[in-house]
Formats: C-alpha cells, sequence, structure tokens
C-alpha cells in the first residue's frame, strides 16, 4: 500500500526511477498520403450524401401518428384520419399545383 506521502491528488506518486511506458510515435502521413486520404474522405461524404437524398421514410410516431421522414428538416406528422384526408385530396392537390404553376416555386437542391 502507497503511504501518505506517496499520495498526491489521490493517485500513487512514483520515484523517477519507476519505468514509464511510452506509446511509439505514428508515422507521419507524406504529402500525397494526406492528400490520398482527403480525396477518400470527400468521396465517401458523397456517398453519404447520396443515400440520404430522396430517402422518404415513414415511421409510427410515439402518439401513434404516421411520421413522414425525408422531405426537409423535420418530419410531416399527421394521425391516420388526417392522412386519408389529404390523400382524398390527391387530385385537387395536383391541379390546384398546376394551376399555379407559375406562382410556385421549387426547393433548391443542397
Amino acid at each position: 500500500m502507497a503511504s501518505m506521502s506517496q499520495l498526491v491528488n489521490g493517485k500513487v506518486n512514483t520515484p523517477a526511477s519507476a519505468p514509464v511506458s511510452v506509446q511509439p510515435a505514428q508515422p507521419e502521413m507524406t504529402r500525397e498520403q494526406m492528400l490520398a486520404e482527403i480525396e477518400r474522405l470527400r468521396n465517401s461524404n458523397a456517398e453519404l450524401a447520396k443515400k440520404k437524398e430522396r430517402q422518404v421514410t415513414l415511421k409510427v410516431s410515439e402518439k401513434g401518428a404516421v411520421s413522414l421522414y425525408g422531405l426537409g428538416r423535420f418530419p410531416i406528422t399527421l394521425y391516420k384520419e388526417q392522412w386519408n384526408a389529404v390523400l382524398n385530396l390527391a387530385e385537387d392537390i395536383k391541379s390546384f399545383i398546376q394551376e399555379n404553376e407559375n406562382l410556385l416555386s421549387e426547393k433548391k437542391k443542397d
């Protein structure tokens, strides 16, 4: 057991002669290796972004509603009777969009 003089901030203070393990330094990357790694990461990020694009999913919320994810930052959550009301209006919504095409804007893709 350590004596009181060897305790410092709750840790054992080892004498300077005690062996200390040192992790070997990681070899430095060459400029070409760093550029290749950056390119690999960029490609990986682009692939992940593609997978997220246009990925629309449905889930049942905690309160039993239907949540539509993937159209914007936040989900669209409606109860089943509300979704049925929207779906029953599908043709009216399509007609409305066509009639007001010149007034409507489109979301720009990031």
